[in-house]
């Protein structure tokens, strides 16, 4: 399925949000999910479904402060803008009775656009990738090239950060799952780690140094 970018910046009201939605759980054949799990923070929303394996995450804007606790009810959708779209693969964490864990994307292979303009910095490439459940870093540098940011992996393996990638002029970023993305060795092992949660954000012209 693809991610269309033209959902960013739109209101958590928008009908081109719910059709997104509708069209994930029609093909899918699952029921009862399109009330979200709403978590709110003061510079950032999140609309959260657990059983489609995708989070929307909503930035205020017109100088709104949403405060915690707030119910889906209470916000201001005119004062939120989608900022980015979290889509899960089958090897995310366990959740807990407070977090329930997001269940796999269920439409994959997951399709995104990339830029492929003469103004790209990152040269010849697809003008799609199409991201499989079984799809590795080594995949998504041979599409992309190196990232403008990467960080995670560090520490003992039980209490490690997963390794992420970047690639800010595409707006994606990408956190790896498994024991290849943990621990002193991920960078080494990273090649064959496979993704865990694929997040598309506004695309950026501004390069990082990693």
């Amino acid at each position: 399925m693809d991610i269309t970018r033209d959902l960013l910046g739109s209101s958590p009201s928008a009908d081109s949000i719910t059709r997104y939605l509708e069209t994930i759980v029609q093909h899918a054949s699952i029921t009862d999910v399109l009330v979200p799990e709403v978590k709110v923070y003061p510079d950032m929303v999140y609309f959260n479904y657990h059983k489609l394996g995708i989070s929307l995450q909503f930035s205020p804007r017109q100088g709104y402060k949403p405060t915690f606790g707030l119910k889906r009810e209470q916000l201001k959708d005119d004062c939120l803008s989608l900022e980015g779209i979290d889509v899960y693969n089958s090897n995310v964490k366990p959740g807990t009775l407070n977090q329930p864990a997001f269940s796999p994307f269920p439409l994959l292979p997951l399709r995104i656009p990339l830029e492929t303009s003469p103004g790209n910095s990152r040269g010849s490439r697809p003008s799609t990738i199409s991201i499989a459940a079984n799809t590795t870093g080594k995949e998504f540098v041979s599409w992309l090239g190196e990232p403008s940011r990467k960080g995670g992996g560090a520490g003992p393996l039980s209490g490690s950060i997963n390794i992420w990638c970047e690639w800010s002029e595409d707006g994606l970023m990408v956190e790896f799952g498994g024991e290849e993305s943990r621990g002193p060795q991920a960078w080494e092992r990273g090649k064959d780690a496979v993704w865990r949660v694929v997040t598309v954000f506004p695309p950026t012209n501004k390069g990082y140094a990693s």
